[in-house]
């Protein structure tokens, strides 16, 4: 029992990960059910339920079975390592009539490397010794592919595999030995390469590819083995830059594609603008800018300005980008020339007809107006990429054709609804991008490299997270427990990455390239695999180091910037900017802004690009007016709480206020989920609160070191002059823990409710009107943990207020200084990809380390 508990108290993280994979398939049993219920209903099967169907017929009915164990008396199998337990089943069905059955089956153990498959080397060992009496083992030893150097390194690496027929069975010998008369008197020794960064990496191979193909090697005898996928994508820039043409198989998702996502963008306008005209601004602006259309960044920035102006203060009615474009109203136009005037109305007539079209129209129709009127299919037509571009947009139609054949009265915003859904839970819609060159370099995975064979292989990215470590990347299976696993032999990850590294190395002919980096993209420390270490006890292996010329790198690096570098954009007038800087006063939503991404701070904060309330944004802010509301009525009912039914019927009206921007079925599951959580919520704090509170306090006029600074506070609860700032919020409390946190390693500025917090405090400190004492933030997290309602307090040091004033008084000379025209280049940033699909940038720059 000791032992227990001492294995329980060093394992925490292990059980926690274990609780989560049990209760991730209960789930999955649970639904397995209706998995099953839905595929019968729509007819479908898959290549798995092929063969247990089969299996299920020979189980339940014998006469069957004897018909074909009669009927076929010989049986080959190919690739025995690679075959599955169900395959493995039913080839004994089959043979379990004889007891010493013809069967031959031809295999190699040291090449299982489809345990992802449920292929396992147990397979040929258990066949081995079921049959041990009759078999006949025919071990092929002379191999014609590779140079005996290459045979000799492979073997030095798979002999530390002990899941190998050869450790238990004295009778077999694999020595691999070159019988191909022509590579006898070849004696090229193989090599691994260090490199200082992946960078280095890929630049050198490509130049030696290049020098290889100069010198009259086809490029069709040269192959370079990767892992994964992303591994790879320098090195295919830089051979493109070199006029070097590739061959590779890669599986894509077309939901992250920048020409799918602008496709969805404009179908998600039309959608909005149907439920609630003039609604779909934020996605008009982007659409906008697509290169589908001709209108200029900077026109369209300016109207977005105009728009913006014509709205501020003016609560009676709503001017909006659609309503400008399409009415050309006074001091729009001139915004515009001519020609770009005629170009923005002949967008406005295309969508205006698109979202008239919508409710007249299949949604098949409806994505055929889309892809002819919007300019999408010309566009394609002139894109050197077409043929891609063009699979593309079939493949997304096809998805759109499937989905209303499965049910002909989808209407599109339920279709949208799923595809966010997809994107969500990285649901892919998978397709096979294919290049092809006829005389180009191959470019393939471990896996994908079985079966073939090159007179130069190169083996790159050989480091231990990659090759040694599990590669469960993207894999959505269920871990069973040990007790119902099927495989009593658990797999051996190590020893299958290494059988997986020796089918890499048995691929080359006479060149044996291995290389790794000891740094990544990020310059993050990395260390080489495992396997090499074990290949260098090799006689025949060479080391040595190498590194680009500096000239190249800087010419690689650049190639770099379109898909990691920061871009600069072009800004409106400085006139208008300075005027839009005038009475200017920073908040801490506008500081954050900044500081994750100056461009998103011009966009959203000084253009003010229209933002729709997003589902969630509008749930919180009829959260926030509810509890605002239950706090007010107790104020002025003598300190006493209204009941939970009042506190209800105030939030259906304030989620009705914010119904435009909610689906039908978001507000539906919104509006009942809130129902859900805010009595139990009521319960839960009933009793608890402090009701000497002030409610959404403005608080204006404050200036710190020279900075104007504004605020908005949610409630301040009061011990005398102590104050305890409340923040609500809405969300997953899990996401917001990093949030808290103040600058550190990973997070150099801190977490944004952290800032929030210290922001507050400076703004209390510094107002003039009362002489409250700010002694700490308070964030309420209004929707539970499993039933537990969570607080986060935080106390504010003054090192929290030295290192908050300091970014305020920065960003704001910053921002007086014009200087929000680079972003900051993250790969998730959605202002600095919106400039980069749209190449509206006029220079890229390298991302540096903030140090």
């Amino acid at each position: 029992m000791e032992k227990l508990r001492a294995a329980i108290n060093l394992y925490p993280t292990r059980i926690k990960e274990e609780t989560e994979n049990m209760e991730k398939l209960r789930a999955a049993i649970n639904l397995y059910p209706t998995y099953l219920t839905m595929m019968d209903e729509m007819a479908r099967y898959t290549f798995d339920d092929m063969i247990l169907w089969v299996l299920a017929a020979f189980k339940d009915n014998e006469n069957m079975l004897l018909s074909y164990q009669e009927r076929f008396l010989y049986f080959l199998v190919d690739e025995f390592q690679d075959t599955s337990g169900s395959q493995n089943q039913l080839l004994k069905y089959l043979i379990d009539y004889w007891e010493a059955p013809n069967v031959f089956v031809v295999g190699d153990d040291d090449q299982s490397i489809y345990s992802f498959q449920d292929a396992n080397v147990e397979n040929i060992m258990n066949f081995n010794r079921q049959y041990e009496k009759n078999i006949k083992k025919v071990v092929l030893t002379e191999n014609y592919r590779s140079t005996q150097i290459i045979l000799d390194v492979a073997k030095k690496l798979i002999e530390h595999n002990k899941e190998r027929i050869v450790n238990t069975d004295n009778s077999l010998d694999k020595n691999l030995l070159s019988a191909n008369p022509k590579l006898a008197a070849i004696q090229i020794t193989p090599e691994i390469i260090e490199y200082p960064n992946s960078a280095h990496e890929a630049i050198c191979i490509a130049n030696e590819i290049a020098e290889l193909i100069s010198k009259g090697t086809s490029p069709r005898d040269i192959a370079v083995i990767y892992r994964n996928h992303r591994q790879v994508e320098d090195l295919v820039t830089y051979l493109e830059k070199k006029k070097i043409g590739i061959n590779m198989k890669r599986n894509t998702n077309l939901l992250e594609l920048p020409f799918v996502n602008k496709i969805l963008k404009i179908l998600e306008f039309i959608a909005s603008e149907n439920d609630t005209a003039y609604s779909g601004d934020e996605l008009l602006f982007e659409i906008l800018h697509f290169d589908f259309f001709t209108i200029p960044a900077l026109d369209i920035a300016r109207i977005s300005l105009e728009v913006s102006q014509k709205n501020y203060g003016n609560r009676r009615e709503k001017f909006s980008i659609r309503l400008a474009i399409s009415q050309q109203t006074d001091g729009v136009s001139d915004l515009f020339t001519q020609a770009e005037i005629n170009e923005t109305k002949r967008v406005s007539r295309v969508l205006e007809g698109l979202i008239t079209k919508m409710n007249n129209v299949t949604l098949q129709e409806l994505f055929e107006e889309v892809v002819r009127e919007a300019g999408i299919l010309n566009y394609i037509i002139n894109s050197p990429d077409k043929p891609w571009l063009m699979q593309v947009l079939t493949a997304i139609f096809s998805f759109i054709k499937s989905e209303t054949r499965k049910d002909p009265d989808i209407t599109l915003q339920r279709l949208l609804d799923m595809i966010h859904t997809m994107q969500k839970h990285s649901i892919r819609i998978e397709m096979q991008k294919v290049i092809t060159s006829e005389n180009g370099v191959n470019l393939m995975t471990a896996h994908g490299s079985k079966g073939t064979e090159y007179e130069y292989i190169y083996i790159i990215g050989c480091n231990r997270s990659v090759w040694d470590e599990k590669n469960s990347a993207g894999t959505r299976t269920f871990k069973l427990p040990d007790n119902l696993s099927a495989n009593k032999n658990e797999v051996d990850d190590l020893e299958e990455s290494r059988r997986l590294f020796y089918v890499g190395l048995t691929r080359a002919k006479t060149h044996l390239a291995i290389s790794y980096p000891l740094k990544d993209s990020n310059d993050k420390n990395l260390e080489r695999s495992s396997f090499l270490g074990e290949i260098v006890e090799s006689n025949e292996i060479t080391e040595v180091k190498k590194q680009a010329e500096e000239s190249t790198l800087i010419e690689f690096l650049e190639l770099q910037y379109t898909a990691k570098a920061i871009p600069q954009i072009e800004l409106i007038d400085k006139v208008y900017i300075n005027k839009l800087l005038e009475n200017y006063s920073l908040s801490v939503t506008h500081l954050s802004n900044y500081l994750e991404c100056p461009i998103k701070f011009y966009y959203q904060n000084l253009i003010r690009v229209p933002a729709a309330k997003s589902e969630s944004m509008a749930f919180g802010s009829a959260i926030h007016s509810t509890l605002q509301a239950l706090f007010e009525k107790m104020k002025d009912n003598n300190n006493t709480f209204p009941n939970k039914q009042t506190m209800l019927n105030d939030y259906t009206v304030y989620m009705h206020r914010n119904r435009e921007s909610f689906t039908k079925e978001q507000f539906k599951r919104r509006l009942e989920y809130g129902e859900k959580i805010l009595p139990a919520y009521y319960d839960f704090y009933i009793n608890k609160w402090n009701k000497i509170v002030s409610l959404e306090l403005n608080i204006r006029n404050v200036e710190v070191k020279g900075v104007p600074l504004n605020g908005k506070l949610d409630k301040l609860e009061f011990d005398g002059k102590k104050v305890n700032v409340v923040d609500y919020k809405t969300g997953r409390y899990d996401n917001a823990k990093k949030k808290l946190v103040p600058p550190n390693e990973s997070a150099p500025v801190g977490g944004d409710y952290w800032r929030q917090a210290v922001f507050y405090k400076i703004l209390l400190d510094n107002q003039k009107r009362n002489d409250w004492v700010a002694e700490t933030s308070e964030f309420d997290f209004i929707e539970p943990v499993k039933d537990e309602y969570k607080k986060e307090k935080l106390n504010i040091s003054e090192q929290d207020i030295e290192i908050v004033t300091k970014q305020i008084t920065d960003t704001w000379h910053k921002i007086q200084n014009h200087e929000f025209n680079k972003g900051c280049g993250k790969e998730d940033c959605h202002w600095c990809n919106f400039v980069k699909d749209n190449e509206l940038h006029v220079a890229l720059h390298e991302a540096v380390d903030e140090e």
